[in-house]
């Protein structure tokens, strides 16, 4: 057995069918680290010894229009090789997610690291990734509260990718993509709106102003 095949025994992957929202299943089964360090991350990747792409943006918080998010996102994958780069997200469904059936349909290996609070809160991961990392974390991701030190979860994220392609995306993107620029990191912004009519509804229910503005904070990165 090589190198890798016993980095996966010993990181406790397990290969599983995943079954769609529609109720058929996925020829995308995923290995599962259902909680890893970073030093195990930075180890499997290292192993793998392929460029990390990465791709950052909304999750629960969707997109006004996920069909040009998603040509968006095909583009950058056209102008990478399957043979030498991985895709890397943040493993979950919902909103950039759908990323990962456009870059197994074009062959690449695909990864997600995610905190904990996935997990814990059953969020649903997304049908085409085959290695998620769940990061031990008391938060999503983004700068600790008062720091400007990243979560675990976003600290892997960073260390981990070598292109770092935002989306649009919120405050947790903002925070990645900021140190990853400050690190010398190859990073690209595409804007995109968030999903309005979402936002609209999450700002009444906290009792918040309408918003009026829907680009995002990970563009406060760019400014």
């Amino acid at each position: 057995m090589n190198i890798f095949g016993s980095l996966m025994i010993g990181l406790g992957l397990v290969s599983q069918q995943v079954v769609a929202q529609d109720g058929g299943s996925t020829p995308c089964p995923p290995s599962v680290v259902r909680e890893a360090s970073p030093s195990e991350i930075r180890t499997f990747f290292q192993a793998r010894q392929m460029k990390v792409l990465s791709f950052f943006g909304y999750s629960g918080a969707g997109y006004e229009d996920e069909a040009r998010m998603l040509s968006e996102a095909t583009k950058v994958l056209d102008q990478a090789d399957p043979r030498d780069t991985l895709v890397n997200i943040g493993a979950t469904l919902e909103g950039i997610g759908a990323v990962y059936d456009i870059a197994k349909r074009k062959g690449f290996t695909t990864t997600g690291i995610v905190s904990t609070e996935a997990r814990d809160n059953q969020v649903p991961l997304a049908r085409c990734v085959d290695y998620v990392f769940f990061v031990k974390d008391g938060s999503w991701g983004g700068f600790l509260p008062g720091t400007t030190q990243l979560s675990p979860t976003s600290a892997a994220m960073v260390e981990n990718s070598d292109v770092l392609v935002a989306i649009g995306g919120g405050e947790v993107a903002r925070d990645e993509l900021r140190v990853a620029k400050q690190a010398g990191k190859a990073v690209q912004f595409i804007p995109a709106d968030m999903n309005h009519a979402a936002a609209i509804e999450k700002a009444k229910k906290k009792g918040q102003p309408v918003p009026t503005e829907f680009g995002g904070a990970a563009a406060e990165a760019f400014d």
